[in-house]
């Protein structure tokens, strides 16, 4: 299976166009698999989790697990949010459970805006469409399959594996499962530490694999309103003291401000492994700034790629904007929405006030707005959870380079980390430099991708599984 999976994984560049070879029989079932979760609708607006964690419960029955190993949840406020978590006993005492974690709602998807129905899992040109197909409904898939291959080859963990499969991550509009497991579940879900999306593989977009990455860590995710108000009166007779212009002024000093850099062990190793991967100037300046946070010269050529930037410090962003009520009328009120992801170690009363000491204007107000998740803790740098990672990483993709990397996303981690699970975002599946659609049009998946995270993870788990 290893040398397989290695084969697929080294011949990048012609399987990125060329067809994909006939799926085996394990390969041809995972697919199967994936489609089923692609073709669910999970979506907030038009879908149901209840649903799909009914059929993925129907395949683990299927495949030979007790009743007593299944528990779906829900709750009557929201029927459709449902979820679902498994149980593999481990034969060893002392040796603590492990979580794998994974949501499977994704983002609203319209028919009209897609090329392919978002709903309809299609293969093409090396690629799997469909809304799901890469976030992440592509680990959904792989934890399902991996334990039901764990079921048919007759492996026995050492320690106990949970999986809990969640609705909510995507939007929280109604509830979040993990929240509400973490809060009301906790000895359900209890392990000494979780596997989540949010690490994994990048291509240079031409088919070549040039790193895998581990998340450990993630920034938080906050938003705040910026309200001017004014008397108003006729737009016939206008005068400076304009609460469009007061906001503009404001929003104008929040797009100049900067964040100073902030590096944690993560980061650091981050800017180290990844600029010594590169060779170039602007990795060298990433050494240099990991090694020095106050090289300004460096700050300022990392600082100039974007996903570097928003690593290396707090970002903050206008988002959205309201104001006026006529067109003849001078405005009384104007709101701006500015989305922060604030790196650890910082939180939302320290860039409330790095804000408003920006802004400099008492007047204008500056409100912690919108969906609160915990703030995200940073986990520790495991040796025995990157030990076995890079082991496989060097198998499976020879000369590829595992990296620690900090997520300048969200995820569900957030809520595990008040309950004790330090989560890490696995390598494996991979993906392009515009995103592969996340969120966007036509997401997509890589073919090969899939089949080789599959092996790849299926053997990182019974890795981690077989540790006491």
């Amino acid at each position: 299976m290893l040398a397989a999976a290695v084969a697929l994984a080294t011949s990048l560049p012609s399987l990125a166009v060329a067809a994909p070879p006939t799926p085996t029989p394990g390969q041809a079932a995972f697919r199967d698999l994936y489609r089923e979760l692609v073709e669910t609708d999970t979506s907030v607006a038009t879908g149901s989790c209840t649903a799909l964690a009914e059929k993925i419960a129907a395949r683990f029955k299927a495949a030979g697990f007790a009743d007593s190993q299944l528990t779906p949840f829900t709750v009557k406020e929201f029927p459709l949010d449902g979820g679902l978590v498994v149980t593999v006993p481990g034969s060893a005492k002392g040796a603590k459970p492990m979580l794998l974690l994974g949501h499977i709602d994704v983002v609203n998807a319209r028919r009209e805006d897609w090329q392919r129905d978002p709903y309809k899992f299609i293969e093409e040109g090396g690629y799997f469409y469909g809304r799901g197909s890469s976030d992440m409904k592509v680990l959904d898939a792989i934890w399902i399959d991996t334990l039901i291959r764990f079921k048919a080859e007759g492996f026995v963990p050492k320690r106990t594996i949970k999986l809990a499969l969640t609705c909510g991550e995507e939007s929280g509009a109604r509830m979040n499962g993990a929240q509400w497991l973490a809060e009301n579940k906790p000895d359900l879900i209890a392990a000494e530490y979780a596997l989540n999306e949010g690490g994994g593989g990048d291509t240079d977009g031409k088919g070549k694999l040039i790193s895998q990455t581990m998340q450990i860590g993630e920034k938080s995710n906050r938003s705040f309103e910026l309200m001017t108000t004014n008397p108003g009166g006729h737009s016939s007779i206008p005068v400076d003291d304009n609460a469009i212009y007061q906001l503009a002024d404001a929003v104008e000093k929040v797009r100049t401000f900067r964040f100073p850099v902030r590096f944690n062990d993560t980061t650091r190793a981050y800017f180290r492994k990844a600029g010594a991967q590169r060779g170039d100037d602007l990795g060298r300046a990433m050494i240099r700034l990991a090694d020095n946070p106050a090289d300004k010269d460096a700050e300022t050529l990392v600082s100039s790629d974007r996903s570097f930037n928003s690593m290396l410090r707090t970002t903050c962003v206008a988002t959205m904007l309201e104001a006026g009520h006529a067109v003849n009328a001078l405005p009384q009120r104007a709101k701006a929405v500015i989305n922060c992801r604030i790196i650890p170690g910082e939180d939302q009363d320290t860039t409330r006030a790095a804000l408003a000491q920006a802004i400099g204007d008492p007047k204008v107000a500056v409100t912690l707005v919108g969906r609160l998740r915990p703030i995200a803790v940073v986990p520790p740098l495991d040796l025995k959870i990157m030990a076995p990672a890079e082991k496989l990483v060097a198998q499976y993709f020879p000369g590829v380079p595992l990296i620690p990397t900090m997520s300048t996303g969200a995820t569900d981690a957030t809520y595990l980390a008040p309950v004790g699970i330090p989560t890490y975002g696995v390598p494996g599946p991979w993906g392009d430099p515009d995103g592969n659609g996340t969120h966007g049009l036509n997401e997509r998946h890589s073919v090969q991708s899939a089949y080789v995270a599959r092996d790849f993870l299926h053997d990182l788990v019974k890795a981690y599984a077989s540790q006491m």
